[in-house]
This record gives C-alpha cells, structure tokens and sequence, in this order.
C-alpha cells in the first residue's frame, strides 16, 4: 500500500495552462520530482458567492473551498500533509511528532493521515486558550484527535513547541521508534509545496471560468499556506496579491515569517528569484483579545456566511480571515470591480469547542 500511494505525480492540468489571467511569461513548477501521496479531494471548488456579493456591494466574491479536501472534515492542511507524508515515508518513518494549540486544524488532520497510512501519531498541544471552560479539551478536534487514536499532552503557553516537539521525537527514538517531526501547521518548504500546486490550481480555474483574480485572502498562521500561494505565483509571474488576515502574529513579524519561508519554499522549487517582501501583504487588526480569542467581527463573519451562502467557518482561523475581508471591503481596500477570492482553510470542527457564541438555543 505504501508504495502504490507513494507514486509521484504532478497535478494534471498542465497541458490546459495556456495564457491566464494575470501571467506573464511564467512556468509551471515541476512538482512531478517530489513525492506526494494521496490524501485530498482536488481540485477543489472555486465558486462565486453571489448572496455575499450582493449584500456586502463590494467586489465580486469567490471562494477555494480547501474546506473540501475530504481529509478529516478537510482543510488547507491536507494539501502539505500529502507532501510530508510521502517524505516521511521515504525516509522510513513509523511515528508522526507534531504540535499545534489546543484545537488545531494541523493536529487533527495529520493524525487522520497517520491512521491512512498506519502509522503513529504523537501531538503536543499548547494550551494557548484556557479561558473557554474545561469542554475546550475535549469537543471539536480534540474530540476527533481521540477518534483518529492520536497520542496528545499538553504543554503551557509560550514554550517553544517546535523544539518541544524535537525533544519528543528524540525521546521515541531512544525507544525504538522512527519519528518524523512535522513543524506546526506543517509548515516548511516541503508543505509548501501543497500551496504552490494550490497556485496552479486557483490560476487554472479562473483561467476555465474566464475570471480575472485580483488578490486572493486567506486566514495566515503558521505561514506554510500564505508562503507556497506567494512562491507559486511568483514562479508563475502571475500579478494575483496574496492577502493574509493573522491570526496571531503582528503585522511586521506575519510577514517576516512568510516572506522567509516563500523565499526557502522558492528556493526547494528551483525559482532563481525569490519573491521581494514586498509581494507578502498581511493585516493584524482581526486577531482581537488574541490566538483563538473570540470577537464580534468573528462571529458575524461566521453568521453571515453561514445564513448568506450555508458554509461553515471556524472561530479560530477562516471566521478571522473573513472577518477581515468583509472589513477591507467596509474600509474600501477591497474594491468593486475586483474579483476576490477567498481561500477557505476548512477547521468547522472547532466550531463545537465554542458552540457558547453560536447556540440559538442557549441564547433564548
């Protein structure tokens, strides 16, 4: 099984990209030489939302439904989780060491895809919400982490987790196991990947559907999703603006992350240019109290796309992300006449560890 699903494969839409919009003398990357595994639904839907147009009377709306990967209940992570598995296959790799906060998107997906492939999986958890009631450690993902057999411990806050997480994989080691460290949100060059191949896709679907992108908005964390979009548009000479709505991180620090690993992630991909700083956009004012924190702007994001269009964000990253889109569109940043699209990154799980800000039955 191992190897059937360790076959390479480079994503099969390139005969068909031909003079999109928004290219300019760029070229397909060929991923073909790195190895993936199979784990996600692609491509996955790029649709108009036309009742959120219509209410917010901005641009034109669409929306990269990465909530759609089928990994899981899906997510962004499933496109990186494909590349890393295959890597840490290759390498012999029994056991997954990973970390993320309490309800993290990135946890719950690589112990799905540890189960696929029947390998272990360990995950630290930091406790970087502890203000949601003692439920928060067991509903919404982590609830699915127990399903999907997930080894989890908790850490405080403000440790280090990536080196946490090393500390770990050195300690199975000195039992017997093989553990290959994935960094939070699976975030390097090699999950990356998933994102420059998401370029692709995102250009090959407008380029079908006679869309011209102006920017493209997305909920930034880890980095690893905003860097491979940057790196593969560059590579691609494509003139889209990657615009990234932190969840955590400050202005200044978002783009200092994102910007380094688009420069590693080009670099792994052979792009003699590494993209200028210039080319990675983030806005802060979204992330409220902090990390997972809860705001107004947060919660009649969720509600809106929820009665406007039925899809379901989450309270931690993609309701932020939209948030932050419908005010750049309130503050006119994002303008009528562009097309806009909205990558969503999936994590509707977690809307049950907060099910307190969204229950109409507890509000009556």
């Amino acid at each position: 099984m191992y190897r059937r699903k360790l076959d390479s494969y480079h994503f099969p839409i390139a005969a068909s990209l031909t003079g999109w919009s928004g290219k300019k003398g760029g070229q397909l990357v060929d991923l073909s030489r790195f190895k993936r595994v199979s784990l996600g639904h692609f491509p996955t839907p790029l649709e108009r939302l036309e009742n959120l147009t219509k209410r917010l009377g901005g641009p034109e709306i669409y929306i990269k439904r990465d909530d759609c990967t089928g990994l899981a209940t899906g997510g962004n992570k499933t496109r990186k989780l494909e590349y890393l598995v295959a890597d840490a296959l290759d390498k012999g790799a029994d056991t997954f060491v990973t970390q993320g906060a309490t309800q993290s998107n990135h946890v719950r997906q690589t112990a799905a895809a540890a189960r696929r492939f029947g390998m272990d999986c360990y995950a630290l958890l930091e406790r970087r919400v502890t203000n949601m009631g003692e439920d928060y450690e067991r509903d919404g993902n982590v609830l699915l982490d127990d399903l999907f057999h997930c080894h989890y411990e908790f850490r405080p806050e403000g440790l280090d987790m990536n080196a946490e997480a090393q500390a770990f994989g050195e300690e199975l080691k000195a039992k017997s196991k093989r553990p290959y460290i994935i960094p939070g949100g699976g975030s390097n060059p090699v999950g990356a990947l998933g994102y420059v191949q998401c370029a692709e896709e995102i250009v090959a679907q407008a380029e079908e559907q006679g869309i011209k992108i102006d920017r493209i908005v997305h909920a930034t964390g880890s980095a690893g999703t905003q860097a491979g979009l940057v790196a593969g548009l560059h590579s691609l000479k494509s003139q889209i603006e990657v615009v990234g709505i932190s969840v955590r991180a400050a202005r200044e620090a978002q783009i200092a992350n994102v910007h380094r690993l688009a420069c590693q992630t080009s670099d792994l991909i052979g792009d003699q240019t590494p993209p200028a700083v210039e080319q990675v956009i983030a806005y802060d004012g979204y992330v409220g109290p902090g990390y997972g924190q809860p705001t107004d702007e947060m919660v009649d994001a969720i509600n809106t796309l929820a009665s406007e269009e039925a899809i379901l964000l989450d309270p931690v990253y993609s309701g932020k992300g939209m948030a932050g889109l419908i005010g750049l569109i309130r503050d006119g940043v994002l303008k009528k006449g562009e097309n806009i699209v909205f990558l969503h990154t999936g994590g509707s799980a977690a809307l049950f560890a907060y099910q307190h800000l969204f229950s109409r039955q507890q509000a009556a």
